[in-house]
Protein backbone atom coordinates (compact mmCIF):
# COMPACT_ATOMS: atom_id res chain seq x y z
CA UNK A 1 0.00 0.00 0.00
CA UNK A 2 1.93 3.69 -0.96
CA UNK A 3 1.45 6.33 0.96
CA UNK A 4 -0.04 8.30 -2.22
CA UNK A 5 -2.98 5.92 -1.94
CA UNK A 6 -3.15 6.37 1.77
CA UNK A 7 -2.82 10.02 1.46
CA UNK A 8 -5.91 9.90 -1.16
CA UNK A 9 -8.43 8.07 1.67
CA UNK A 10 -10.37 9.99 4.33
CA UNK A 11 -8.98 9.78 7.96
CA UNK A 12 -12.49 7.53 8.62
CA UNK A 13 -11.52 5.24 6.12
CA UNK A 14 -8.12 4.81 7.12
CA UNK A 15 -9.31 4.38 10.85
CA UNK A 16 -11.53 0.98 9.40
CA UNK A 17 -8.39 -0.12 7.82
CA UNK A 18 -6.06 0.19 10.45
CA UNK A 19 -8.99 -1.72 12.72
CA UNK A 20 -8.97 -4.50 9.90
CA UNK A 21 -4.89 -5.16 9.86
CA UNK A 22 -5.40 -5.09 13.74
CA UNK A 23 -8.27 -7.65 13.85
CA UNK A 24 -6.64 -9.81 11.35
CA UNK A 25 -2.75 -9.57 12.69
CA UNK A 26 -3.28 -10.18 16.19
CA UNK A 27 -6.78 -11.77 15.78
CA UNK A 28 -6.67 -14.13 13.37
CA UNK A 29 -9.73 -12.71 11.43
CA UNK A 30 -12.57 -10.42 10.71
CA UNK A 31 -15.88 -10.01 9.47
CA UNK A 32 -18.31 -7.54 7.98
CA UNK A 33 -19.74 -7.55 11.02
CA UNK A 34 -17.14 -7.01 13.18
CA UNK A 35 -16.83 -3.33 11.12
CA UNK A 36 -20.27 -2.79 11.32
CA UNK A 37 -20.25 -2.82 15.11
CA UNK A 38 -17.27 -1.31 16.14
CA UNK A 39 -18.27 1.41 13.79
CA UNK A 40 -21.62 2.13 12.96
CA UNK A 41 -21.66 1.51 9.34
CA UNK A 42 -23.89 -0.05 6.62
CA UNK A 43 -23.03 -3.56 5.81
CA UNK A 44 -22.32 -2.51 2.04
CA UNK A 45 -19.28 0.03 3.46
CA UNK A 46 -18.14 -2.73 5.63
CA UNK A 47 -17.74 -4.94 2.30
CA UNK A 48 -16.18 -1.51 0.47
CA UNK A 49 -13.60 -1.70 3.12
CA UNK A 50 -12.32 -4.80 3.16
CA UNK A 51 -12.33 -4.82 -0.83
CA UNK A 52 -10.31 -1.91 -0.45
CA UNK A 53 -7.95 -3.56 1.62
CA UNK A 54 -7.75 -5.85 0.26
CA UNK A 55 -6.79 -4.40 -3.19
CA UNK A 56 -4.40 -1.68 -1.20
CA UNK A 57 -2.54 -4.72 0.56
CA UNK A 58 -2.76 -7.98 -1.79
CA UNK A 59 -1.14 -10.68 0.28
CA UNK A 60 -2.24 -9.83 3.65
CA UNK A 61 -6.03 -11.29 3.98
CA UNK A 62 -7.77 -13.83 2.14
CA UNK A 63 -11.45 -14.71 2.36
CA UNK A 64 -12.16 -18.53 3.69
CA UNK A 65 -15.35 -19.37 2.81
CA UNK A 66 -15.87 -21.94 5.13
CA UNK A 67 -15.44 -19.68 8.13
CA UNK A 68 -17.60 -16.47 6.08
CA UNK A 69 -14.36 -14.38 7.21
CA UNK A 70 -11.28 -12.76 6.48
CA UNK A 71 -7.90 -14.61 7.57
CA UNK A 72 -4.38 -14.13 7.89
CA UNK A 73 -2.80 -13.90 4.53
CA UNK A 74 0.22 -16.00 3.73
CA UNK A 75 2.17 -12.89 2.74
CA UNK A 76 1.54 -10.67 5.58
CA UNK A 77 2.93 -7.16 5.83
CA UNK A 78 1.63 -4.35 7.84
CA UNK A 79 0.66 -1.29 6.51
CA UNK A 80 0.50 0.44 9.63
CA UNK A 81 3.36 1.41 12.30
CA UNK A 82 1.31 0.39 15.39
CA UNK A 83 3.36 1.03 18.60
CA UNK A 84 3.73 -2.23 20.97
CA UNK A 85 2.03 -0.19 23.60
CA UNK A 86 -0.95 0.78 21.57
CA UNK A 87 -1.47 -2.53 20.60
CA UNK A 88 -1.34 -4.28 23.89
CA UNK A 89 -3.74 -1.54 25.37
CA UNK A 90 -6.53 -2.05 22.52
CA UNK A 91 -5.83 -5.90 22.97
CA UNK A 92 -6.09 -5.70 26.68
CA UNK A 93 -8.75 -2.57 27.31
CA UNK A 94 -9.78 -2.05 23.65
CA UNK A 95 -8.64 1.68 23.08
CA UNK A 96 -6.70 2.88 19.88
CA UNK A 97 -7.73 0.75 17.61
CA UNK A 98 -7.67 3.24 14.46
CA UNK A 99 -4.94 4.61 12.55
CA UNK A 100 -1.98 5.21 14.79
CA UNK A 101 -1.44 8.82 14.31
CA UNK A 102 0.07 11.27 16.81
CA UNK A 103 -2.91 13.50 17.83
CA UNK A 104 -3.04 16.44 19.62
CA UNK A 105 -2.94 16.50 23.45
CA UNK A 106 -5.00 18.21 25.95
CA UNK A 107 -2.96 18.53 28.83
CA UNK A 108 0.88 18.07 29.28
CA UNK A 109 2.18 14.97 30.96
CA UNK A 110 5.06 12.62 31.05
CA UNK A 111 4.69 9.35 31.79
CA UNK A 112 7.56 6.45 32.15
CA UNK A 113 8.35 4.10 29.39
CA UNK A 114 8.87 0.60 29.44
CA UNK A 115 12.47 -0.40 28.81
CA UNK A 116 11.62 -3.56 26.74
CA UNK A 117 8.66 -4.08 24.63
CA UNK A 118 7.43 -7.58 23.14
CA UNK A 119 8.53 -7.76 19.05
CA UNK A 120 4.88 -7.43 17.53
CA UNK A 121 5.05 -10.39 15.30
CA UNK A 122 5.56 -12.66 18.26
CA UNK A 123 2.69 -11.14 19.98
CA UNK A 124 0.73 -11.47 17.09
CA UNK A 125 1.11 -15.20 16.84
CA UNK A 126 0.70 -14.89 20.49
CA UNK A 127 -2.74 -13.41 20.37
CA UNK A 128 -4.30 -14.81 17.67
CA UNK A 129 -3.41 -18.66 19.46
CA UNK A 130 -5.29 -17.15 22.12
CA UNK A 131 -7.98 -16.32 20.16
CA UNK A 132 -8.27 -19.41 18.16
CA UNK A 133 -7.90 -21.52 21.17
CA UNK A 134 -5.02 -23.58 19.67
CA UNK A 135 -1.44 -24.47 20.61
CA UNK A 136 1.44 -22.31 19.80
CA UNK A 137 4.83 -24.33 19.15
CA UNK A 138 7.71 -21.70 20.69
CA UNK A 139 11.14 -21.69 20.64
CA UNK A 140 11.94 -20.38 24.60
CA UNK A 141 14.82 -18.82 25.91
CA UNK A 142 15.02 -18.72 29.79
CA UNK A 143 17.94 -18.31 32.99
CA UNK A 144 17.82 -21.31 33.79
CA UNK A 145 16.73 -24.25 31.30
CA UNK A 146 18.02 -21.71 28.41
CA UNK A 147 17.01 -22.89 24.97
CA UNK A 148 13.64 -24.94 24.88
CA UNK A 149 11.14 -26.24 22.16
CA UNK A 150 8.28 -25.92 23.68
CA UNK A 151 4.69 -26.33 22.47
CA UNK A 152 2.05 -24.18 24.97
CA UNK A 153 -1.71 -23.87 24.90
CA UNK A 154 -1.54 -19.90 25.94
CA UNK A 155 -5.31 -18.26 26.73
CA UNK A 156 -4.28 -14.49 28.63
CA UNK A 157 -1.48 -12.30 28.64
CA UNK A 158 -0.15 -10.84 32.04
CA UNK A 159 2.19 -7.62 32.78
CA UNK A 160 3.85 -7.46 35.79
CA UNK A 161 4.51 -3.74 35.99
CA UNK A 162 7.69 -4.10 33.88
CA UNK A 163 7.03 -6.74 31.23
CA UNK A 164 4.42 -8.81 29.36
CA UNK A 165 4.22 -12.45 30.34
CA UNK A 166 1.61 -15.05 28.35
CA UNK A 167 0.02 -17.82 30.39
CA UNK A 168 -0.40 -20.94 29.12
CA UNK A 169 -0.29 -24.65 29.73
CA UNK A 170 3.16 -25.98 29.02
CA UNK A 171 2.93 -29.28 27.56
CA UNK A 172 6.75 -29.82 28.50
CA UNK A 173 6.18 -29.77 32.26
CA UNK A 174 2.71 -30.73 32.19
CA UNK A 175 1.76 -27.56 33.94
CA UNK A 176 0.04 -23.67 33.86
CA UNK A 177 2.80 -21.51 33.75
CA UNK A 178 3.71 -17.77 32.51
CA UNK A 179 6.10 -17.17 29.84
CA UNK A 180 8.04 -13.95 29.19
CA UNK A 181 6.95 -12.50 25.54
CA UNK A 182 10.23 -11.00 24.83
CA UNK A 183 12.00 -14.91 25.46
CA UNK A 184 10.08 -16.60 22.94
CA UNK A 185 11.81 -16.98 19.09
CA UNK A 186 9.69 -18.75 16.11
CA UNK A 187 6.38 -19.56 17.15
CA UNK A 188 4.04 -21.39 15.09
CA UNK A 189 0.40 -20.99 15.27
CA UNK A 190 -1.18 -25.11 15.07
CA UNK A 191 -4.00 -23.88 14.32
CA UNK A 192 -6.68 -26.70 14.38
CA UNK A 193 -4.53 -28.49 16.62
CA UNK A 194 -6.77 -30.56 19.68
CA UNK A 195 -6.48 -29.06 23.06
CA UNK A 196 -7.09 -31.64 25.73
CA UNK A 197 -9.23 -30.96 28.39
CA UNK A 198 -7.28 -30.22 31.22
CA UNK A 199 -4.69 -28.03 29.06
CA UNK A 200 -7.59 -25.23 29.18
CA UNK A 201 -7.90 -22.40 31.56
CA UNK A 202 -10.47 -23.74 33.83
CA UNK A 203 -8.07 -26.20 34.62
CA UNK A 204 -5.80 -23.39 36.23
CA UNK A 205 -5.91 -23.59 39.66
CA UNK A 206 -3.96 -20.17 40.50
CA UNK A 207 -5.79 -18.58 37.62
CA UNK A 208 -9.20 -19.71 38.57
CA UNK A 209 -8.30 -18.59 42.63
CA UNK A 210 -9.25 -15.42 43.56
CA UNK A 211 -7.54 -14.27 46.84
CA UNK A 212 -8.84 -11.44 48.77
CA UNK A 213 -6.17 -9.06 50.68
CA UNK A 214 -5.92 -6.12 53.33
CA UNK A 215 -3.04 -3.79 52.91
CA UNK A 216 -2.55 -1.08 55.60
CA UNK A 217 -0.13 1.58 56.26
CA UNK A 218 3.44 0.39 56.90
CA UNK A 219 3.57 0.10 60.87
CA UNK A 220 7.04 1.69 60.40
CA UNK A 221 5.79 4.40 58.21
CA UNK A 222 5.70 8.15 59.80
CA UNK A 223 2.14 10.00 59.33
CA UNK A 224 -0.51 6.91 57.98
CA UNK A 225 -3.31 9.18 57.19
CA UNK A 226 -1.02 10.04 54.28
CA UNK A 227 -0.70 6.59 52.86
CA UNK A 228 -4.57 6.06 53.62
CA UNK A 229 -5.43 9.47 51.62
CA UNK A 230 -2.90 8.10 48.42
CA UNK A 231 -4.91 4.69 48.68
CA UNK A 232 -8.38 6.34 49.38
CA UNK A 233 -8.21 3.45 51.85
CA UNK A 234 -11.60 2.73 53.86
CA UNK A 235 -11.26 3.01 57.70
CA UNK A 236 -7.59 2.35 57.31
CA UNK A 237 -7.61 -0.67 55.04
CA UNK A 238 -6.94 -1.51 51.31
CA UNK A 239 -9.40 -4.50 50.20
CA UNK A 240 -8.02 -6.28 47.46
CA UNK A 241 -9.26 -8.78 44.95
CA UNK A 242 -6.60 -10.59 42.96
CA UNK A 243 -6.02 -13.93 40.84
CA UNK A 244 -3.33 -16.05 42.28
CA UNK A 245 -1.58 -16.01 39.78
CA UNK A 246 -0.93 -12.23 39.47
CA UNK A 247 -0.62 -11.35 43.12
CA UNK A 248 2.70 -11.87 43.22
CA UNK A 249 3.29 -9.68 40.76
CA UNK A 250 1.31 -6.74 41.64
CA UNK A 251 2.68 -7.20 45.55
CA UNK A 252 6.37 -6.75 44.31
CA UNK A 253 4.98 -4.09 41.65
CA UNK A 254 3.42 -2.10 44.78
CA UNK A 255 6.33 -2.90 46.71
CA UNK A 256 4.31 -4.60 49.98
CA UNK A 257 5.77 -5.65 52.92
CA UNK A 258 4.27 -9.43 52.70
CA UNK A 259 6.63 -10.04 56.46
CA UNK A 260 4.74 -11.58 59.17
CA UNK A 261 6.27 -8.78 61.10
CA UNK A 262 6.63 -6.14 59.06
CA UNK A 263 10.30 -6.13 59.10
CA UNK A 264 10.74 -4.82 55.90
CA UNK A 265 12.85 -0.74 56.07
CA UNK A 266 12.83 1.44 53.68
CA UNK A 267 10.50 4.56 52.30
CA UNK A 268 9.60 2.64 49.41
CA UNK A 269 7.22 0.38 51.64
CA UNK A 270 4.37 2.24 52.06
CA UNK A 271 2.24 -0.44 52.81
CA UNK A 272 2.34 -3.85 54.84
CA UNK A 273 0.11 -7.05 54.06
CA UNK A 274 -1.48 -7.63 57.00
CA UNK A 275 -2.34 -11.45 57.22
CA UNK A 276 0.39 -12.74 55.57
CA UNK A 277 -1.15 -16.21 55.60
CA UNK A 278 -3.74 -15.03 52.97
CA UNK A 279 -1.21 -15.39 50.54
CA UNK A 280 -0.86 -19.43 50.97
CA UNK A 281 -1.17 -22.09 48.27
CA UNK A 282 -0.56 -18.73 45.98
CA UNK A 283 2.93 -20.23 43.98
CA UNK A 284 4.07 -16.61 42.78
CA UNK A 285 3.80 -15.28 46.38
CA UNK A 286 7.43 -15.93 46.74
CA UNK A 287 7.91 -12.91 44.34
CA UNK A 288 5.87 -10.36 47.34
CA UNK A 289 8.49 -8.27 49.58
CA UNK A 290 10.05 -10.06 52.38
CA UNK A 291 7.15 -13.06 52.21
CA UNK A 292 8.36 -16.45 53.71
CA UNK A 293 6.51 -19.13 52.88
CA UNK A 294 5.35 -21.89 56.02
CA UNK A 295 6.61 -24.35 53.75
CA UNK A 296 8.67 -24.66 50.41
CA UNK A 297 6.52 -23.78 47.13
CA UNK A 298 8.26 -24.44 43.55
CA UNK A 299 8.08 -21.61 41.03
CA UNK A 300 5.63 -22.14 38.24
CA UNK A 301 6.40 -18.99 36.13
CA UNK A 302 8.94 -19.18 33.41
CA UNK A 303 9.76 -15.82 34.24
CA UNK A 304 13.71 -16.22 35.39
Amino acid sequence: MSNELLTDLTQPQRDRLAFVELRVRFIGEIRRQDLVTRFGIQSAAATRDLALYKELAPGNIDYDSKGKSYVLGPAFRPVFDSPPERVLSWLTQGFGDGEPVRLKVWITSDAPSRLTQPDLDVLASVTRAIHQECPLAIEYHSITSGRTDREIVPFALLDNGSRWHVRAFDRKSQEFRDFVITRIKNPVVMKGAPVQPHERSDQDIQWTRIVELELVPHPDQPRPEITEMDYSMDSGILRMKLRAATAGYILRQWCVDCSPDHSLRGHEYRLWLKDHLALYGVKNALLAPGYRSPEPLRRDAESD
